[in-house]
């Protein structure tokens, strides 16, 4: 296992505090994502709108998402940037879930889940940004990790909301006797991302409002508040917080402050130690649009960027419109599954997603990220393969929601470290990665729900298995673009070997090294 690797499980340990801290404000970024599907009926009530008028609410969300995806490498420059970022983020999402029961009007409910959506989108790209600059060539094991959480919060949020849920109609009218029998399908059709084709089922808008939704939220505020505390103690801790920085840098230990007063240390410092930190490397996305950064680099450095890109387009795009639009599918003809039992299928594509994260922890250890991609794609692709060929069989729609979880759960931290690896974690992939990542969350599933309206629910999988052709496509196209890329060159080989036989050498042991010391 990985933390029997003395050199991984030294670097974790010197940096423990900030990778917990990373990965509990992913778990708020779960906690976040899941919550609106199975609540938005109780929500449509509290603020009294149509079901046309409430799904804006997702697209908000999930627009300002991306935008804070995009914005979120803007908060990269230094440390402190990124941890007051992260503060903000964290807290914001506290009190969106506080706020929540408070919203009687659906432009404000949006406007609120637009904010959530800005926090989420920062947390998505500073985080995954600061374990990469920690841990570099060793990231892949802690993404796996961090996008565990993800997927653990995702898992929850649902959890929590259920008991809370109404039973029949949440607003009481002249017709709630007919609306009511219809409640129960609509709720598990609300599916964790869009819903699908609601306009046949009709709800009263008028009327008493009975719903007791407002108590998940505040337990979900309450379950999310330890996240932002934990980032404020990481800020103290780095002497970041205004009020209580009185040096700008931590004390330095003995053996630190002989190194740093010996002569000539500094400059027998590779200077690959600050290349992490620099500029050139973890842009925002504006930043990395500029012509400067374009200057001097060789087309395949933009076509790993893209490819890499677009194979995330694809898998997060199958994984946002799959756990919509399931339980859709497998309620029409042929399958025509019970409705409870229907329910089951989103939960358990969530529940592998997070179980196949856990695994992946160890197993990136062992393995090499472009391997796992590999393997992930090849095995989205005969999944959805099967389930075409397998269609009207009940079972094996469970056994495939269950596959296509597992093979999902890791694409995503396995392609950031991957990717970062070829460029040598000088180019903005996490950025790119993260943007794309999002785009195709959003865009594949209104491209899906509008053809499923159009073509039927058959078409649900023929579009999943065109995705994954395309993504084991573009797969193989940054394969074959890292074959080209240049590589290092022999004395930046020497250099980095001889950091790392100071970084595992015991005398060294006190030496800020590379990836292991924050930019401030």
């Amino acid at each position: 296992m990985w933390w029997w690797d003395e050199r991984v499980s030294a670097r974790f340990r010197r940096n423990l505090q900030p990778t917990l801290t990373y990965w509990s404000v992913f778990f708020s970024f779960g906690l976040c994502i899941a919550f609106l599907g199975p609540t938005l009926l109780d929500l449509r009530c509290q603020t009294q709108s149509s079901l046309s008028q409430i799904t804006w609410v997702f697209f908000s969300q999930q627009f300002c998402l991306l935008l804070g995806s995009c914005l979120g490498g803007v908060f990269k420059r230094t440390l402190a940037q990124s941890l007051l970022a992260l503060f903000a983020s964290s807290l914001a999402i506290s009190l969106v879930f506080a706020i929540i029961p408070l919203c009687h009007n659906v432009v404000v409910l949006a406007v609120v889940m637009a904010v959530a959506g800005l926090a989420m989108g920062c947390i998505d790209t500073i985080s995954n940004m600061q374990l990469v600059k920690i841990y570099q060539k060793d990231s892949a094991i802690f993404l796996q990790a961090l996008h565990f959480f993800v997927g653990f919060g995702a898992l929850l949020s649902p959890l929590i909301a259920d008991p809370f849920l109404s039973d029949t109609n949440c607003i009481l009218s002249n017709g709630t006797a007919n609306a009511s029998s219809n409640l129960p399908h609509i709720r598990k059709s609300l599916l964790p991302h869009h819903p699908g084709n609601l306009s046949r089922y009709e709800l009263p808008m008028k009327g008493m409002v009975v719903t007791r939704v407002s108590y998940a939220f505040w337990i979900m505020a309450l379950i999310n508040l330890p996240v932002p505390i934990a980032v404020f103690f990481l800020l103290y801790k780095e002497r970041m917080v205004p009020c209580f920085n009185g040096s700008s840098h931590p004390l330095l230990s003995a053996d630190e402050l002989a190194l740093e007063t010996r002569p000539g240390d500094k400059d027998e410092l590779p200077t690959a130690a600050q290349r992490p930190h620099t500029a050139a490397g973890h842009e925002d996305l504006f930043s990395c649009c500029q012509s400067k950064n374009f200057r001097g680099a060789s087309f395949t450095y933009f076509a790993v960027h893209v490819a890499g890109a677009l194979v995330l387009f694809m898998t997060d795009g199958i994984m946002g419109e799959y756990s919509g639009f399931v339980y859709s599918y497998a309620v029409e003809e042929p399958l025509a599954v019970v409705h409870k039992v229907a329910g089951y299928l989103p939960s358990l594509f969530w529940g592998f997603i997070t179980l196949g994260r856990l695994i992946s922890i160890p197993v990136s250890y062992r393995m090499k990220p472009a391997t796992m991609v590999f393997i992930n794609v090849v095995g989205v692709l005969i999944t959805f393969l099967l389930l075409l060929i397998f269609s009207s069989s009940v079972v094996f729609l469970f056994v495939g929601t269950a596959s296509l979880g597992l093979f999902l759960s890791s694409t995503f931290p396995s392609m950031l470290a991957y990717t970062e690896d070829i460029l040598q974690y000088q180019g903005c992939a996490t950025t790119v990665l993260v943007t794309g990542a999002g785009i195709g969350e959003m865009v594949l599933q209104l491209l899906v729900g509008s053809i499923i309206h159009d073509r039927g629910s058959y078409s649900f999988l023929v579009c999943g298995m065109i995705f994954g052709c395309l993504a084991f496509t573009f797969y193989a196209l940054l394969v074959f673009f890292h074959r080209m890329f240049p590589k290092p060159s022999p004395g930046a080989i020497l250099n980095e070997s001889f950091a790392e036989l100071d970084e595992a050498s015991p005398a060294k042991a006190a030496v800020p090294e590379d990836t292991g010391q924050y930019q401030r």
